[in-house]
């Protein structure tokens, strides 16, 4: 067995935690899969803003608008982060 370091993907999940608790890596997987078209090992810093949008507007039928807008917020914010 290989194991694949994705330490991007991982912190997008951790962070996703805060918001969805227990759903949150199903929920990342969903956003990255379904419309990033990408595997959660390929996502890189560049992909960080459409996957912010998309957890907007994914997560808003969630959560109030605000928590939302936080939550897209702090996923952009990775792409400082890591630059």
């Amino acid at each position: 067995m290989v194991l694949v370091m994705a330490p991007l993907y991982d912190e997008v999940v951790d962070l996703a935690r805060i918001y969805l608790g227990p759903a949150a890596k199903r929920f990342v997987d969903r956003q990255i899969k379904g419309h990033l078209e990408i595997d959660s090992v390929q996502l890189k810093l560049s992909d960080l803003d459409e996957l912010a949008t998309w957890c907007y507007t994914s997560s808003k039928i969630l959560m109030n608008d605000g928590k939302a807008r936080e939550f897209s917020d702090r996923v952009k914010a990775l792409n400082s982060n890591n630059s």
